[in-house]
């Protein structure tokens, strides 16, 4: 849950910079996710099958963070280049 929520609270930030943190915040319980999958599978919670799955969705989801956090810094960076080294945004 808290991958999306995180996504979710920095979409209603003030500004994309704001926006980035949250989604940098998401990629670390994305980690946490998939350490709790981890002691799942290891303590027979879930089955060997159902943590591979779940562990191939965190990662894929992990990678479509990993873009959006790229994607947004790219964007602060043009920002910044035309407004100057002092710009807010």
């Amino acid at each position: 849950m808290s991958i999306p929520t995180n996504i979710v609270e920095g979409n209603g930030q003030r500004s994309r910079a704001e926006f980035g943190r949250f989604i940098s915040v998401a990629l670390n319980s994305s980690s946490e996710l998939e350490y709790h999958l981890i002691i799942a599978r290891d303590t027979n919670l879930i089955s060997e099958s159902d943590f591979a799955s779940l562990s191939d969705q965190t990662i894929e989801v992990r990678k479509m963070l990993h873009g959006l956090l790229r994607h947004i810094n790219s964007e602060l960076f043009r920002i910044s280049a035309k407004k100057g080294p002092d710009a807010v945004v």
